[in-house]
């Protein structure tokens, strides 16, 4: 297997996009795959490299990033060392971000013979669901789309970081991170841009406006984006493949650091699942 770690993209927003690749390098197209990381999420979570290692091992070519500002750095691409970042991220910087890295893989000569363009799935972790949602509905490019534990709204999200007068005076919030126990900071842009943007922004639409295969796969025992939002999206586009994993967290019981050699059993079910939705 072929893995090409930590390559840089220029984002269109001042910042780079840290991207990885995996794939079997046997001069034959494949399907392609690209994988987004949810919020405080980043390319190199827990078990994301062994899922990786996995599609490509399934004949599959798996890309996976850090959004531009997802507060990583290209020296430093795993946990938050820029706040800064964080704090000016928005939706519309993460769909753009998606939109630089699927141009990228039209247009890279690197990759031609290993790659099958006519095949493009998004997959989206958590909030990152949403976003491939949204873009998949607006880049006819994309044929398929996934999504893994997957928020079903950003309105009641963005307005509920805190009280939103109390907000707009400061210009900041600040969301502690319990695993690394930074203060995350949310600038008021966050608000604002979503605000002018919420016709584009709005997931119950580009769901329900899907003319692409769709698979939602969520745990049942999800405590942190409930079932209820996976329902939601059934619910708005009842020809999506539906699959809920009986015991399965938010992050189908893995946790970071992941320092196991194979996958959670229900991050294998996962895999399994989208292998052959993507194959199918």
């Amino acid at each position: 297997m072929k893995t090409i770690k930590n390559k840089l993209l220029e984002g269109i927003h001042g910042k780079t996009i840290l991207t990885d690749v995996f794939f079997n390098e046997d001069q034959t197209p494949k399907p392609v795959v690209i994988f987004c990381h949810g919020y405080k999420g980043f390319k190199d979570w827990g078990a994301w490299n062994l899922m990786a290692e996995a599609f490509a091992n399934q004949g599959l070519f798996l890309i996976k990033f850090n959004f531009s500002h997802n507060g990583g750095t290209a020296e430093q691409p795993i946990d938050f060392p820029d706040l800064e970042a964080f704090g000016n991220n928005n939706y519309i910087k993460e769909l753009d971000d998606l939109k630089t890295v699927i141009n990228w893989i039209h247009e890279s000569e690197e990759f031609q013979a290993e790659v099958d363009l006519n095949s493009l799935t998004l997959i989206g972790h958590s909030r990152g669901g949403g976003i491939v949602l949204l873009k998949s509905n607006e880049d006819k490019r994309v044929t398929k789309v996934i999504t893994l534990a997957s928020v079903c709204d950003f309105a009641k999200r963005t307005a509920t970081i805190g009280d939103l007068e109390e907000w707009r005076k400061e210009g900041v919030k600040y969301v502690v991170n319990g695993r690394t126990k930074q203060n995350m900071p949310h600038y008021y842009q966050f608000y604002e841009n979503f605000m002018e943007n919420q016709d584009r922004l709005n997931v119950q639409k580009a769901t329900r406006d899907l003319d692409i295969p769709h698979l939602i796969i969520h745990g049942d025992a999800d405590t942190s984006v409930k079932i209820n939002e996976a329902e939601a999206l059934k619910e708005w586009n009842p020809r999506a493949a539906y699959e809920i994993i009986p015991g399965a967290d938010h992050v189908f019981n893995v946790k970071h650091p992941w320092n196991e050699k194979t996958m959670s059993e229900n991050m294998v079910k996962v895999v399994d699942k989208s292998v052959k939705f993507i194959k199918n």
